[in-house]
């Protein structure tokens, strides 16, 4: 197994990439520490890994909140007894985020609140934890849409994942020596609840699929195996990086006819 004996916390998993990513790290061996604000899904989640043979604990945390975020990590080693794996994946992504000129003050101060700070309050707390575990990795959840403009307008959501992939090396850089390794998962567009809501009529989602080389849109299932990888020890060498997986959006993004 490629995470026996390791203990992942896992912010948004009760849905989406976090949920796959709980599922897929326990039945690698981890001990997961499933967090979320949805109780009904993240319950669900420890539900299925428990049923399934897993260990895994449910967590209700506004990530947002630095008091929430400390006491998942608080969970995590009162429960386990350290922390090897911590995965910063919720995320939101509001269905009024447009453009500079009509996106409303408070669309873009909850997305930096949850988006950003939720990272950076997930690090603050883990960092300590995993300096007690010996080392470890931290994956943190950006996207795509840090490293090109997003064709449907989401100004609030691209740039707090251009901030995510800023915090990810700055953090990758200072904490390499501590045997941290940080790095910031890309994906490429979902075929995910949070954006088909976003992408809420035809014209939005062809608009995003015609500049997919592979014509599709991802799983979040295949995040997940992206994520155990950056979790697992087989990428000891790797921190720092901006880990994407697209179907190829980044390589050859075109403009429609």
């Amino acid at each position: 197994m490629r995470l026996q004996d390791k203990v992942a916390l896992i912010t948004g998993a009760g849905s989406g990439i976090g949920y796959h990513t709980a599922l897929l790290f326990a039945q690698e061996g981890a001990a997961v520490v499933a967090v979320d604000v949805n109780d009904d899904g993240g319950q669900q989640t420890v539900k299925e890994i428990t049923a399934a043979g897993g260990r895994a604990i449910y967590v209700h945390a506004d990530v947002s909140s630095a008091a929430d975020c400390a006491a998942m990590v608080e969970a995590a080693e009162t429960t386990y007894g350290k922390l090897n794996v911590l995965f910063n994946n919720a995320g939101i992504m509001l269905s009024a985020d447009d453009d500079a000129v009509s996106t409303e003050e408070s669309v873009w101060d909850l997305t930096m609140a949850v988006n950003v700070k939720g990272v950076f309050f997930g690090c603050k707390y883990g960092i300590p934890a995993l300096r007690r575990a010996g080392g470890g990795s931290i994956i943190n959840t950006a996207s795509f849409v840090a490293l090109l403009g997003a064709a449907t307008p989401q100004l609030a959501y691209t740039a707090s994942k251009g901030a995510v992939l800023s915090m990810t090396r700055e953090l990758a850089t200072i904490h390499a020596r501590e045997n941290i390794r940080v790095n910031a998962l890309c994906p490429g567009p979902l075929r995910t609840e949070l954006l088909m809501k976003f992408l809420n009529t035809e014209e939005k989602k062809q608009r995003r699929l015609v500049h997919i080389p592979m014509g599709r849109f991802g799983e979040a299932k295949e995040m997940a195996y992206a994520a155990l990888y950056l979790a697992s020890d087989e990428s000891s060498y790797v921190t720092g990086t901006e880990f994407v997986v697209d179907g190829g959006i980044t390589a050859a993004y075109v403009t429609p006819q």
